[in-house]
Order: structure tokens, then C-alpha cells, then sequence
């Protein structure tokens, strides 16, 4: 059992240094546990690499279900203290995109902040649409995903339905081809913007307009949303995107928006969590202000 906590503590921190302290172990006497667990499993774990310790893809496959195990043992002895959020300092850390952090954050932020002034919360930008991995390891506790198509809940987590939304069309007001109405003709002429957080090959735009056998001209593409209402605001080409996502991020009196000139799938955000490191009372309080959030009729 300790050389597991050994384990699990370096999967997060990636670092000798960051576990042992966490463990309250000296550096050596954690190098000393990580190799009897190599001998244990039949495999190095953790390669050193730029200073930090990298997880062989065996290490990377036990990971979660180490961490949930731990996790639900320690939910078994132990019970969490009353939480009380007016004088909690506790951090919680979310994994999103920016385009799902500015729609859902700052709200969230502005209930928690009346409600827990000395709570943090800490962002970590997405490495995929849901953050599996991240969840079951403890390192993050919610991530914020959208999902066009429904897709199959990994074991141990739950999600919360935010809400859903409609994709717009958003083009800057002057627009010389575009100005009271918008046929797919222009559409597909126009040069598009398309922002790709985890540079997929298709997002669910192109999966529709590919089974319609046409393409729209991508002109630029990018990993996040920071600068999209720059380029739109400052040349012909156009972006779809969900409606919050406009009105959360540009600058609504530099745009004309429309209504795609073709069906689109609704988009659904969603906040997903760890069941077994939820049930912490901190966290079924921080669950419940996401509920009732996403319940309001919110901007």
C-alpha cells in the first residue's frame, strides 16, 4: 500500500522532490520505494526527462485505477470533516478550454466569491474533451466538455448537463459579401476561422458539411479562442461557433451574427467529476453550486 501511494504521488507531481514532500519522505527513501515497486511490477514506472520524471506507458494505464482505489479506500476510513464555506481556503482545480472556461467561470466565480471568499480556484486548460485521466487521478476536480454527438461515460465519472446551445455564424459589421442575410453559397465561399482546442482533424461542422459532400474554405486555425475576435473583427473571413461563446467573448457591436444556412448539431456542455473523489463534502458543495448554476437562466 505505500509503495502504491509512492506511485500515485509521483504520477501527479512528475517530480522526486514534489512527491517526497508531499509523502514527508526524504528524495532518497522515495527513489529507494519507486524501485522496489519496479521490481514488484516488472517495469522502470518513471524515466527522468528535462528534470522531471515521465511515465512509461504501462505507469500511465495503472494510473487512474490506482488513484480512484486509494481514493475509495480512504473514503471507507475516513470521515471528511464538515465543510464550511465561508471560511474555507480550499483550491479547486478545473481543466477547460477557454471557450468553455468563459462561459461557465466567471458566473461560477462570481456565486462562489459572495458565498466563499477565501476559496481558489485554479484553471488548467484541457488536454482533451472530458480530462479522463486527470480526474481519476486527482488532479483536477471538474473538467468542462462539450459534447455535439452523445459519447459513452468512462467508468467512475459522472457529468453534470450544464446546458445546451445552438451554433451562429459571427461576421464583422461592413462585411462587403455579407450583410442581411446569409446563404450557404456565401458561407461556403467565405474564408472561416475554425478553432480546433485539441487539434482535431474534423470538428462537428465539417463532419456535417463532409456528409453533404461540399467544404468551406478554412483560412486559419487555432488552438484556442484568444485571438479569434481579433481576426474576425479585422478581416472578411468568418467563424461558427456556439451562441454563449460569441456573446461570452467578442465584442458583440463589431459583428453582424446569423443563423447557419444549414442544420447543425446542438452543443452540450457538460461537468464532469470523479465519483469516488467527490464525495468529500467540499466537493458535494462545489457540485451544488455548479448544479444550480447551470439551473438559472444565467447570460
Amino acid at each position: 500500500m505505500n509503495l502504491l501511494l509512492v506511485f500515485d504521488s509521483l504520477y501527479r507531481h512528475r517530480s522526486v522532490t514534489g512527491a517526497a514532500s508531499e509523502l514527508a519522505l526524504s528524495p532518497s527513501a522515495l527513489s529507494h520505494a519507486l524501485n522496489r515497486l519496479r521490481a514488484s511490477l516488472d517495469d522502470p514506472l518513471f524515466i527522468r526527462s528535462g528534470g522531471g520524471m515521465v511515465p512509461t506507458a504501462k505507469a500511465a494505464s495503472i494510473a487512474a485505477r490506482v488513484a480512484a482505489a486509494l481514493g475509495s479506500l480512504s473514503s471507507c476510513l475516513y470521515e471528511h470533516p464538515s465543510f464550511e464555506p465561508a471560511s474555507s481556503t480550499e483550491t479547486f482545480t478545473f481543466a477547460a478550454t477557454d471557450y468553455t472556461a468563459a462561459v461557465i467561470l466567471p458566473p461560477l466565480i462570481s456565486r462562489i466569491n459572495h458565498q466563499a471568499p477565501g476559496i481558489t480556484i485554479k484553471l488548467l486548460y484541457s488536454r482533451d474533451f472530458n480530462a479522463d485521466e486527470d480526474l481519476l487521478s486527482g488532479k483536477v476536480d471538474f473538467a468542462l466538455g462539450f459534447e455535439e454527438e452523445p459519447r459513452l461515460s468512462r467508468r467512475g465519472i459522472d457529468a453534470i448537463n450544464c446546458f445546451t446551445d445552438d451554433y451562429v455564424v459571427a461576421v464583422r459589421k461592413g462585411h462587403p459579401l455579407i450583410t442581411d442575410s446569409l446563404s450557404r453559397e456565401r458561407y461556403l465561399a467565405a474564408g472561416h476561422v475554425v478553432v480546433s482546442p485539441w487539434m482535431e482533424s474534423r470538428g462537428a461542422i465539417d463532419r456535417f458539411l463532409e456528409k453533404q459532400q461540399v467544404r468551406r474554405r478554412i483560412m486559419v486555425e487555432l488552438p484556442s479562442l484568444m485571438i479569434a475576435p481579433i481576426i474576425v473583427a479585422r478581416t472578411d473571413l468568418i467563424i461558427t461557433l456556439p451562441k454563449r461563446g460569441i456573446a461570452s467573448i467578442f465584442d458583440m457591436k463589431d459583428l453582424v451574427v446569423f443563423t447557419p444556412p444549414f442544420p447543425t448539431p446542438q452543443y452540450m456542455l457538460r461537468v464532469y467529476y470523479s465519483a469516488v473523489l467527490s464525495a468529500a463534502p467540499s466537493h458535494q458543495w462545489m457540485k451544488e453550486q455548479i448544479i444550480a448554476l447551470c439551473a438559472s437562466d444565467y447570460p
